[in-house]
C-alpha cells in the first residue's frame, strides 16, 4: 500500500512521544522536523483518522477540557514505520527562488544579485546561532533520550550545510565585481531574427 510521507510524520512523532493530539503533533512538527521538512498541517487531523482506522494507531486519552483526542501508535503502526525507513531514500529537488533568481542574474543590475546574496547571508547567519542554540539546549536537556543521537546527527547535518552556505556567501560577494566585467564584455543576443539570417 502507497503511503503519504504525512503518514509516518504521524508514526515516528508518535514513537518519539505518545498520547499527542492532532494540534500536538502540529506543534512537534513545527519545534523539531519543521527545520528540515515541510508539512501540510490541514493533512494531520484527516491522516490521523485515516490511521486509526488502519489499526496503526489508537485513540488513547481525551484531555478534559480542550477535548482534544489524543493518540498513540500501535504495533502494526511501528511495523509500517520501520519498513519505510528500510526503504531507500528520495529527495525531491528544491524549488529555491534565491537560486532561480542568481541564476537569470545578467538581466538585472549587478547591485540586484548582491542584495540577493547579502539578504541569504543574514538569513543564515540568523539560522546557523538558532542551530548552535538547539544543540547546546538538546546537550543539556535530553542525555538520556534514546532519540538524541539521531536528532544531533540531522541537527550537526544543517549547521555543517548553513556554514558550508555562509562560506559560499562571502565567496560570492568577492566574485561581484568580476561578474559585473564578465557582463560589460557578454554579447547580448540580438532582439531581431532577422539580424542572424
Amino acid at each position: 500500500m502507497n503511503r503519504s510521507r504525512t503518514d509516518f510524520v504521524i508514526l515516528g512523532l508518535l514513537t518519539v512521544q505518545p498520547n499527542l493530539s492532532g494540534y500536538d503533533i502540529r506543534k512537534a512538527v513545527e519545534s523539531t522536523i519543521g527545520y528540515f521538512w515541510s508539512e501540510s498541517y490541514g493533512q494531520i487531523y484527516p491522516t490521523l483518522k485515516r490511521l486509526a482506522l488502519q489499526g496503526l494507531v489508537e485513540p488513547s486519552s481525551t484531555i478534559p477540557k480542550s477535548r482534544r483526542q489524543q493518540y498513540s501508535i500501535t504495533p502494526s503502526g511501528r511495523e509500517a514505520l520501520q519498513l519505510w525507513l528500510a526503504e531507500p531514500f528520495y529527495n525531491e529537488p528544491p524549488r529555491n527562488e534565491f537560486l532561480l533568481k542568481l541564476f537569470f542574474g545578467l538581466e538585472a543590475p549587478i547591485a540586484v544579485s548582491v542584495a540577493h546574496i547579502q539578504d541569504l547571508n543574514q538569513k543564515n547567519r540568523k539560522m546557523l546561532a538558532t542551530a548552535l542554540e538547539i544543540e547546546a539546549m538538546a546537550q543539556k536537556q535530553s542525555p538520556q533520550n534514546p532519540h538524541q543521537p539521531y536528532w544531533m546527527l540531522t541537527l550537526t547535518l544543517g549547521i555543517a550545510l548553513t556554514r558550508a552556505a555562509l562560506e559560499w556567501g562571502e565567496s560570492a560577494l568577492t566574485a561581484v565585481p568580476f561578474l559585473e566585467s564578465a557582463s560589460d564584455t557578454t554579447p547580448q543576443p540580438s532582439a531581431n531574427p532577422n539580424d542572424h539570417a
